[in-house]
């Protein structure tokens, strides 16, 4: 998987655990949590989501690293398929 598909998948995913997110404002080193407004029942939803649609598994461990768009994408760039 390349950057840019990772970064598509990321924002998918996103948008499918908070429907009303705005992508636009969000830079690739903010965090979720914050900058979306995410609460933690959101960000495991995400979670769940990225890793279906990468086709993975996420583990808990991993979870710091898909805190932001950058974070995220790497993640899957280095992990995924």
């Amino acid at each position: 998987m390349n950057r840019t598909d990772a970064l598509n998948v990321v924002k998918e995913s996103i948008i499918q655990a908070v429907p009303d997110a705005d992508l636009a404002t969000l830079g690739p080193d903010d965090a979720f949590r914050d900058a979306l407004e995410m609460d933690s029942l959101d960000f495991l939803a995400y979670i769940e989501i990225l890793g279906e649609q990468a086709g993975m598994r996420i583990d808990d461990e991993d979870t710091p690293q898909l805190t932001t768009l950058s974070g995220s994408a790497d993640f899957l760039v280095a992990h995924g398929k």
